[in-house]
């Protein structure tokens, strides 16, 4: 089943090894949700991208509902920088997405509470193997050196976004410190397709985790 570019990042999360959302990516997931969406509308010609704002075109809206959501967002008379976008409702973003897999089965939420108060959400991927062959692909994107024109400009955005976002699950701390200057060129090249949304997600991800904050549920 086709997954939107927000799904797969959510599921690009997800540590296999420990069957789990370690709670060192839940650190501006919303943010990179967020991002990946507007990537998508853009990349689909439903957003206009240039000096570092966007704006909404005139369009039919995605059939896609927090697609659609986010697209509405961005207001059509005058463009706007990408920040407010990725960052204002950041909070809001991961639910709709995880309702999203779980209705067609990608992952099962289990409800429980944390001493019998807090209420807390459990989320396992039902098909890790599919995590893992994403997961492969978008860190060859980076580890082989291929030539980024070469690579799907979504496997690109994905390996950009969880550079940007640090997500452990993706690449460790030592794998971006060896490959910088791969990812470098990378990002260039996402810069060249959607400019100044890369820029925006980074500098939303360091505002929230500077005051402790982080957007996930």
């Amino acid at each position: 089943m086709h997954q939107t570019l927000p799904q797969r990042l959510y599921l690009l999360c997800y540590t296999v090894d420990k069957g789990k959302f370690e709670l060192t990516n839940l650190q501006g997931r919303g943010q990179l949700l967020r991002a990946a969406a507007l990537t998508q509308l853009t990349l689909d010609g439903l957003l206009a991208a240039k000096g570092g704002k966007v704006a909404r075109r005139a369009a039919k809206p995605p059939s896609d509902p927090f697609l659609a959501e986010v697209w509405r967002d961005v207001p059509a008379e005058k463009p706007k920088h990408w920040l407010q976008f990725v960052h204002n409702k950041a909070h809001t973003a991961e639910r709709p997405i995880r309702e999203q897999l779980a209705a067609t089965g990608a992952i099962t939420i289990q409800h429980e509470r944390w001493l019998g108060l807090l209420a807390v959400d459990r989320v396992a991927v039902n098909d890790p193997q599919q995590v893992l062959a994403l997961q492969e692909r978008v860190r060859n994107a980076v580890l082989l050196g291929s030539d980024p024109a070469a690579i799907p400009v979504d496997e690109l955005t994905m390996a950009v976004f969880a550079t940007e976002v640090e997500v452990t699950s993706v690449f460790t701390g030592n794998e971006r410190r060896t490959h910088k200057q791969a990812l470098k060129t990378l990002a260039a090249h996402y810069d060249g397709v959607v400019p100044g949304l890369r820029k925006a997600l980074r500098d939303s991800f360091l505002s929230s985790r500077a005051v402790g904050g982080g957007w996930g549920m």
